[in-house]
C-alpha cells in the first residue's frame, strides 16, 4: 500500500507535466480539427468505489462509472490481484494455434447467462471489435450459405455501435458521421425508437406501431434477400439513454426471424449489471437473439476485453454447408487474453455474489430520484431504467428544441458539477448518468443533489446572459 500511495503523489506531483505532455504528444478520442494534437483533459489521479480524484486533490462521483464501464467500483483489489497472478502464470498466448483456459471457461459461463441457444464467444479487445466482428461473421454465414447478396445491415437513428470502419458506419447520433467516410452502401437506417421525440399526435402505443411498420415496410422494399443483419442496443446509451417502446424490441425479434435476418443486440453498454443482469437481452427485454456483442461492464473496465456470443443454430448451419473448407479469415492479436479473461471470470463472481442483486434493489429509486429533476424547467424529460439515466435539457417543452437553446449546455452543466464534486457525461444538450453499480442509496442523494445545483446554476447563466427566459 506504500508504494501505491507513493504513485498517487508522484501522479499528483506530475500533473502539470502530464498536461504539457499530453498537449505535444497525445491525441485524445473524438478531436476536432482546430485543437487536435494540443489537447489536455481533466486529469484523473486515482479512483476509489464510485468516487475519483482529479490532479487538483478534488473528490468526485464518477457520474459515468468511466465510459459506463466501472460497474463494480474503483479500486477492487481482487480484480487487481487476478491481474497480477495471471500476468505472473502465463501474460499472453497466441490464439492462431493455441489456447488458455481462462478464456474456456468464461466461454462456458456467459452461455450459461445467455438467453436461447447463444452457445459460442468469440472474444476481441472492446466493442467496437466486437460489433465488427458480428458484422464480419454475418458477412461470412452468408458466403458460405452461398448468398453473397444478403449483406445489407439494418441501424437506427440515435445509435453508436462503435469507431471501428464497419461499425462506425452504423452510427446514428448528430455528428458523428459529418466529417467521417462510411461503409454507406451496407447500411439502411431507421428511425430511432425515441418516445420523447415520436412525432406530434401518436401516443406511445401508436409510435411502437410506427416503428414496427417502418422495419417491416423497409424489409419489403429493400428485399429480405439482400438484409443479413439489423443490429440494435437494447437501451440507446450514447445516443440519449433511449429505452424503447414495450414490445418494440419482441416484435422486431420476430419480423427477423420470419425474413431469417439475423438479430445482433449490442450489449456493449447495458451487459454485465448495467440492467440488473448479465444480459439484457433475454432477462431485461424477453428476445434471444442471433448473437450479442459485449465489452465494457465484463471486466468493470479493469482489462480491455468484449466480444459476441454466436448462436449455437448459425453454427451448425455452417458445419452444413457446402462449403466446410471455407476459412473465417478473422483473428486479432489479442483474442481470447488470458489476463483480460481471467480478470472477467472474478468480476463475473463479484456481479453474481452481490451486485447484480443491489442494482436491482438500488434502481428503482435512482429513476425516481433522477426524475425529480424534471422539476426544472430546463429539463424536457428524465428518462432511463436500470442503473442508466439521461437529463435532456430543451429550450421549450413544447417545441423540444434543443438548439436554439445552446448546443453545449451539457458542458456548462458539467463544469458546474465538477465544481461540486460530480463528474457527468455531458452529449450536446443532454447529461447522462451511469454510476458503478454498488452505488448506495445517500449517494443517489448527493448525486442528484448536485446534478439539480449544477442545473440550475446554468439556468441562472443562461438567463444573464439572455439567450434563455425560462
Amino acid at each position: 500500500m506504500a508504494a501505491a500511495r507513493d504513485l498517487r503523489a508522484m501522479e499528483m506531483a506530475d500533473g502539470g507535466d502530464a498536461v504539457e505532455l499530453a498537449k505535444r504528444h497525445l491525441i485524445q478520442p473524438w478531436p476536432y480539427a482546430g485543437s487536435v494534437g494540443n489537447e489536455a483533459r481533466a486529469l484523473i489521479g486515482e479512483g476509489d468505489g464510485i468516487y475519483i480524484t482529479d490532479v487538483t486533490g478534488k473528490r468526485l462521483i464518477d457520474g459515468p462509472a468511466g465510459m459506463w464501464c466501472i460497474n463494480v467500483g474503483h479500486r477492487r483489489e481482487e480484480l487487481a490481484r487476478v491481474m497480477y497472478d495471471q500476468a505472473m502464470m502465463l501474460s499472453y498466448n497466441t490464439p492462431w494455434y493455441t489456447m488458455n483456459a481462462p478464456s474456456a471457461e468464461l466461454a462456458k459461463r456467459l452461455a450459461d447467462h445467455a438467453p436461447g441457444d447463444l452457445s459460442h464467444t468469440f472474444f476481441t479487445t472492446g466493442g467496437s471489435s466486437a460489433v465488427e466482428t458480428a458484422l464480419r461473421f454475418m458477412q461470412f454465414y452468408n458466403n458460405v450459405r452461398g448468398r453473397p447478396e444478403k449483406k445489407l445491415i439494418l441501424s437506427r437513428g440515435g445509435a453508436y455501435h462503435g469507431s471501428t470502419y464497419l461499425s462506425a458506419s452504423l452510427n446514428g447520433r448528430p455528428r458523428d458521421r459529418d466529417w467521417m467516410d462510411g461503409a454507406d452502401d451496407l447500411v439502411v437506417k431507421l428511425s430511432s425508437p425515441d418516445p420523447f421525440r415520436r412525432p406530434k399526435g401518436i401516443d406511445i402505443a401508436a409510435f411502437c406501431d410506427f416503428l414496427v411498420d417502418q422495419f417491416r415496410d423497409t424489409v419489403a422494399r429493400v428485399g429480405a434477400e439482400k438484409i443479413g443483419a439489423f443490429v440494435g442496443e437494447p437501451v440507446q446509451a450514447s445516443g440519449g439513454v433511449v429505452v424503447p417502446p414495450d414490445g418494440y424490441l419482441k416484435r422486431i425479434r420476430e419480423i427477423c426471424r420470419d425474413n431469417d435476418i439475423l438479430y445482433i443486440s449490442d450489449e456493449v453498454v447495458t451487459g454485465f449489471g448495467r440492467l440488473g443482469h448479465v444480459f439484457a437481452s433475454g432477462d431485461g427485454f424477453g428476445i434471444d437473439p442471433d448473437m450479442i456483442t459485449f465489452a465494457k461492464g465484463v471486466t468493470s473496465g479493469y482489462f480491455p476485453l468484449g466480444g459476441v456470443i454466436i448462436s449455437e443454430r448459425l453454427l451448425q448451419e455452417m458445419r452444413r454447408s457446402n462449403h466446410p473448407d471455407a476459412m473465417f479469415g478473422h483473428g486479432l492479436t489479442y483474442t481470447s487474453h488470458p489476463i483480460g479473461c481471467a480478470v472477467a471470470l472474478k468480476n463475473l463472481d463479484i456481479l453474481e455474489d452481490s451486485v447484480l442483486a443491489h442494482t436491482r434493489d438500488v434502481a428503482p429509486y435512482f429513476q425516481a430520484q433522477l426524475k425529480t429533476l424534471e422539476e426544472l424547467p430546463l429539463v424536457g424529460e428524465v428518462r432511463g431504467v436500470g442503473l442508466m439515466g439521461c437529463v435532456e435539457c430543451v429550450a421549450d417543452r413544447e417545441s423540444k428544441d434543443p438548439l436554439q437553446l445552446d448546443k453545449d449546455v451539457g458542458k456548462r452543466i458539467d463544469a458546474h458539477c465538477h465544481e461540486l464534486g460530480l463528474l457527468v457525461r455531458p452529449l450536446i444538450n443532454m447529461c447522462v448518468m451511469s454510476p458503478p453499480l454498488i452505488i448506495t442509496r445517500e449517494q443517489i442523494d448527493d448525486m442528484v443533489a448536485i446534478l439539480r445545483e449544477g442545473i440550475s446554476r446554468t439556468m441562472d447563466d443562461l438567463r444573464k446572459e439572455g439567450v434563455w427566459q425560462g
